[in-house]
């Protein structure tokens, strides 16, 4: 027992008896070992709540690192060599971004790395295994401001040329890399985006539990396979960073691995200078159920964590907040000697005999690289719990008064010559004073024993990494005449919604033999709204542990049902959710080598709206499949109010240029739809996705006009021709359940007015806009040769008569292909907010219904002098629509 009471405890009224448990526990550690002391601990812990002793959580441990130097593994490898390696990558990576800005002003961030190197230059030597025959491969997600470093390992393993570093961030001529991790860009190369912040973290929780999910339904053998994502500490801010780490650990997602790189800093300062940002990040993980990995202090701390003995210096790493951190770096020694160590007498006299060259020395975890394998290391090897790396760093490390751990990093696009040459003599670079302010790259010549070296560990690991697959075996699909039923007349008074329509496909598609296996339906927790119930028997809800309990409606045919092998992925009530999935999946070609046909139900006003950032990530990442806005449109979701009536998705998806489009009205028009998909994404492998909006309204279908197949995946086809006439005559076309009030439009003009009209669905006005404006640019680039033709003008050169639109969409979806009608052009929109009511009553209320596109017709007529003026106003007032009623867009 130690004579004298531990010194912290100087105001504990019973100072020796607390030493006597001290010692106590200390004796079980020596002799008993770590697991009995913490079963005693916890035993304690009971003990005194079941005593009514009301004792506060904490999900935070001491500011030091969680793997003691005595118990770290030792790194293997050489590792003067890989400091060699690692700082020529450092320099490339900087010398890159400085090059790139010396004419053009691209920007490109050098700090994020220069933090950053180490934790990659471990996990690229030791860790990330690529493809091949005997391993899947790791996922890794990197930091996007990080991508010049992962450029400048590349070149020096002639992965990339010298002239491609020349154009980081000018892509447009040719020989460019993409300034972020982008695969459209670099299909080869990247193969997640991650720089709209806080998707890579949420992706990649998915990822890895989608590895699981083909584990478990034997698609694809994932065992053994990690899934490693670099967060920034400020990109923690982020809800999306954050707001799943609590599912990775109910899932047991130990393929798992976060990496944060704390440099203390956000883009524009710290990202809590108050507090203590590591701190914090250690209790919402360990909180939310992770295994948390605190990679704080370097080698050269071990000494002087050795001698504290009474804990004093692990107070004062506490005591100091992240602001007083940041500031320490960015001074010397003779400020670190005075600020940190001066507080108190002990820790002077800890560093009395140090330089100040020595104390300013003492490095944060990040940059050493024999910590950093050991936490690596011991993360592989955890089980049963996703693991978090917090690593401290330095933003801007090795900068120098250009931007070491100061304000500006983030934003630094320039050195000053003073301090390039302090970067080159801290990191032994061969670059005479006379070369250095051209910023030559540096390599190492064929031969070396460097180059060597780097390519031995990767070829050891299974190749080159980052690298991305562009196809996979291709999938056998059904042809479109197993969707017979559906081309066919529903018959006999029979109705359906579109939503039901594609339900039936689905099951069609699960029961194929081919394809059947490769269906992942994905929904966030609606199934019963979009009449999936009946799935839930049928093949199940994956589940990794099965269902553990007994449904409540297991008497009944459709019961809820949870399985090992289940093929739903159901999210709950979490877009963002059932977004990344689909992401995992519709990418599932590319990151494992098996093509999997994602199919994502959703409420469409939550589609677009609430997740567009990762849909643009989809659109990024080449991913393929199906996603399906259901309840579409403006009116006819009835009696759900503003914020579930969509009038705008086709918007957003028309941006995203790989985004195939549609708005179908009858069985067949999806149908069609979906077997071309199928075919385009699964068979010939095309980089497209599908956006398609069904509705919940019940009708009768027709069946599909003969030969219609090609002109519905046009866009725009004849429906029905108006009978032969002399007379006045309009062309009407729509959309969605919008263009059953055209055809009731139609019935009308013909009854009442004497006007015929033919009949156009347009199941996507996106794609007419775009094949007219591919004909528009040929025209301009080939004035010589005969014009192109658009199909919207194809379809409409031989009749008469103006076109009227109208569709449950505002009025700018439509009005995509006004230059391409060759005649007036009128469009009907529901413009506004939504509200609850019938759907008779909101289609007259946005001015979209039967009697609103009549009056529009009529209106159109006399405006081309085919119709009396007076029979317009003659049809406001027999329809009854009141002139003096507000523009729906402002009410």
């Amino acid at each position: 027992m130690s004579a004298l009471p531990h010194p912290l405890l100087v105001s504990d009224p019973d100072a020796i008896e607390t030493q006597e448990w001290l010692d106590a526990l200390e004796g079980v550690i020596e002799h008993a070992g770590e697991q009995r002391a913490h079963y005693l601990i916890e035993r304690l812990t009971e003990q005194a709540r079941r005593a009514g002793i009301n004792l506060p959580y904490s999900a935070t441990t001491a500011y030091i690192n969680s793997i003691p130097a005595g118990k770290q593994v030792q790194a293997p490898g050489d590792y003067e060599i890989e400091h060699r390696i690692r700082n020529y990558i450092r320099w490339n990576a900087m010398a890159m971004v400085l090059r790139a800005n010396k004419h053009t002003n691209v920007g490109g961030h050098i700090a994020s790395f220069a933090s950053s190197a180490t934790l990659y230059d471990v996990g690229f030597n030791w860790f990330w295994r690529a493809p091949s025959p005997t391993h899947g491969g790791d996922l890794i997600y990197f930091q996007g401001h990080s991508a010049p470093g992962v450029y400048a390992r590349a070149f020096l393993l002639d992965r990339i040329s010298a002239s491609q570093l020349d154009n980081y961030r000018q892509e447009v001529g040719g020989e460019g890399l993409s300034s972020y991790p982008h695969p459209w860009l670099m299909p080869d190369f990247w193969q997640f985006p991650t720089v709209s912040m806080g998707l890579g973290p949420l992706q990649a929780i998915y990822q890895a539990r989608f590895m699981k999910y083909l584990q478990d339904r034997g698609i694809a053998n994932t065992e053994g396979r990690k899934v490693w994502c670099f967060i920034g500490d400020g990109e923690t801010d982020e809800p999306e960073t954050l707001g799943e780490i609590a599912m990775a650990a109910r899932e047991k997602l130990d393929n798992l691995v976060f990496v944060v790189n704390c440099n203390l800093q956000r883009l524009d300062g710290p990202v809590r200078g108050n507090g203590k940002i590591i701190q914090e990040l250690e209790g919402d993980f360990r909180g939310a159920g992770w295994n948390v990995i605190k990679l704080l202090w370097g080698g050269y701390w071990d000494p002087l964590l050795a001698q504290d003995k009474n804990g004093m210096l692990a107070q004062r790493m506490m005591e100091v907040v992240d602001g007083e951190y940041q500031t320490m770096k960015a001074r010397d020694g003779a400020y670190v000697r005075e600020q940190f160590f001066g507080k108190y007498p002990e820790l002077a006299a800890m560093v009395a005999n140090w330089s100040n060259e020595d104390i300013f020395r003492l490095n944060r975890g990040g940059h050493d690289p024999h910590k950093v394998y050991a936490a690596y290391d011991a993360a592989v090897k955890h089980t049963g719990q996703p693991t978090v790396i917090l690593a401290k760093t330095i933003k801007g490390y090795g900068m120098g008064g250009s931007g070491e751990a100061q304000n500006i990093s983030h934003q630094q696009k320039k050195v000053d010559l003073e301090s390039l040459r302090a970067f080159r003599d801290r990191f032994d670079l061969p670059i005479s004073d006379a070369d250095i302010e051209s910023l030559p790259y540096l390599k190492f010549e064929e031969g070396s024993k460097e180059l060597q070296y780097m390519r031995e560990r990767r070829m050891a690991l299974g190749g080159y990494l980052p690298s991305r697959r562009t196809k996979a075996e291709p999938l056998e699909v059904p042809p479109l005449s197993a969707f017979d039923a559906l081309l066919k007349a529903s018959g006999d008074g029979r109705e359906l919604s579109t939503t039901m329509a594609f339900v039936r496909i689905m099951n069609i598609l699960l029961r194929d033999p081919h394809v059947g296996k490769r269906v992942v339906p994905i929904v966030p927790d609606e199934s019963r709204t979009f009449g999936m119930e009946g799935m839930f028997r049928q093949i199940g809800i994956w589940n990794q542990e099965g269902q553990k309990y007994v449904p409540q409606d297991a008497d009944q045919l459709m019961f809820y049902k949870e399985s090992k092998t289940g093929q739903i992925l159901q999210e709950g009530i979490n877009e963002a959710g059932g977004m990344s999935d689909w992401i995992a999946a519709a990418t599932s070609y590319s990151v494992h080598g098996v093509a999997t046909i994602p199919i994502y139900l959703f409420y469409s006003m939550f589609g677009f709206q609430r997740v567009g950032d990762l849909i643009w990530a989809a659109g990024d990442q080449r991913s393929r499949g199906f996603l399906i806005g259901g309840t579409a449109g403006r009116t006819t979701l009835n009696g759900e109010g503003l914020q579930h009536e969509d009038g705008h998705s086709h918007l957003w998806s028309a941006a995203i240029p790989n985004c195939i489009s549609y708005d179908p009205t009858f069985s067949y028009e999806v149908a069609v739809i979906v077997q071309d998909g199928l075919r385009r994404m699964m068979a010939e492998q095309e980089d497209v996705f599908y956006y398609l909006t069904v509705m919940n309204e019940n009708y009768e279908h027709p069946a599909m006009p003969d030969g219609a197949e090609a002109d519905i995946l046009k866009g725009m086809y004849l429906f029905r021709r108006g009978a032969a006439s002399n007379g006045p005559r309009v062309q009407l076309t729509g959309s969605g359940t919008i263009f059953r009030e055209v055809i009731a439009a139609a019935e009308l003009l013909r009854s009442d007015w004497g006007v015929e009209a033919d009949l156009w669905s347009c199941p996507s006005f996106t794609e007419l806009a775009r094949n007219g404006a591919d004909c528009t640019r040929w025209n301009l680039l080939n004035p010589l040769e005969a014009p192109r033709m658009s199909h919207v003008e194809h379809c409409l050169r031989d009749t008469r008569g103006p076109v009227i639109a109208a569709t449950d969409y505002v009025r700018l979806f439509a009005e995509q292909i006004r230059a391409f009608v060759p005649r007036r052009y009128v469009v009907l929109g529901t413009d506004g907010f939504g509200r609850s009511d019938t759907r008779e009553a909101l289609r007259a209320h946005f001015e979209v219904d039967k009697h609103w596109v009549t009056v529009a017709a009529l209106k159109a007529l006399a405006d081309d002098g085919a119709l009396d003026r007076a029979r317009v106003a003659e049809a406001i007032a027999r329809y009854g629509l009141d002139v003096t009623k507000p523009n729906p867009l402002y009410v």
